[in-house]
């Protein structure tokens, strides 16, 4: 199994149930770190088992706080790339070295377009994206980004973003964005995104500061 240049990061709060699975799967392709947020089960344990290198926060800070940690850390080592993928098992790790491949054969970022998404809010950032760039699914958690564009920016996330900052600056920059059809798989519990009125205040809230942010 081809390893590559790759910090993979997964932010996870209270995800103890799926975090082995996840790690386990994504350690053949690159070096996982597991942001810890604030969880009260043993998620950061079991993924330190796993081989993971475990970042902790003391409180749960969310998602776009806890891939800024992961984010950080991982620009100060010597990768050629990031990818973000939620802990929950939604996502199959299988698909990383084809969104690698992606990057390697030139695209900036590589969003994973999913096949269906949960909240009107996201059909609503999707129709933004995809007229006047073509990208179907900006809040994917699962992407992949090349570590000089990651440097060029600075950081993951400015104003709680849910994970579209960089994508955003990436587009309104004319840089190259590609995305990978995948297939989410359902999980069993609770969404940590919050009740479905905050998750579409939260997403309209993105989109909404996307408007606004200049970039350059």
């Amino acid at each position: 199994m081809e390893r590559y240049s790759l910090a993979i990061i997964i932010p996870a709060f209270n995800e103890s149930n799926t975090i082995t699975n996840v790690v386990k799967n994504c350690i053949k392709y690159g070096d996982v770190f597991v942001i810890d947020d604030g969880s009260k089960d043993n998620t950061g344990l079991k993924a330190s088992k796993c081989g993971a290198i475990v970042l902790n926060h003391n409180f749960s800070k969310g998602y776009d706080k806890a891939i800024n940690t992961g984010f950080n850390y991982a620009t100060k080592k010597n990768y050629q790339y990031i990818l973000t993928i939620d802990a929950d098992g939604q996502h199959d790790p299988k698909e990383i070295p084809h969104i690698v491949k992606k990057l390697e054969l030139g695209a900036d970022i590589v969003v994973g377009n999913r096949n269906k998404k949960g909240r009107i809010a996201e059909y609503l950032f999707s129709f933004y994206t995809k007229f006047f760039w073509n990208i179907s699914d900006p809040l994917s958690g699962l992407k992949a980004y090349k570590i000089k564009l990651c440097k060029k920016i600075g950081y993951f996330d400015s104003y709680d973003s849910i994970g579209t900052e960089i994508l955003l600056f990436a587009l309104k920059n004319g840089m190259k964005v590609l995305e990978h059809d995948i297939k989410i798989k359902k999980r069993n519990d609770r969404s940590r995104f919050g009740s479905s009125l905050k998750a579409n205040f939260k997403i309209i809230r993105s989109l909404t500061l996307s408007f606004l942010k200049k970039y350059s």
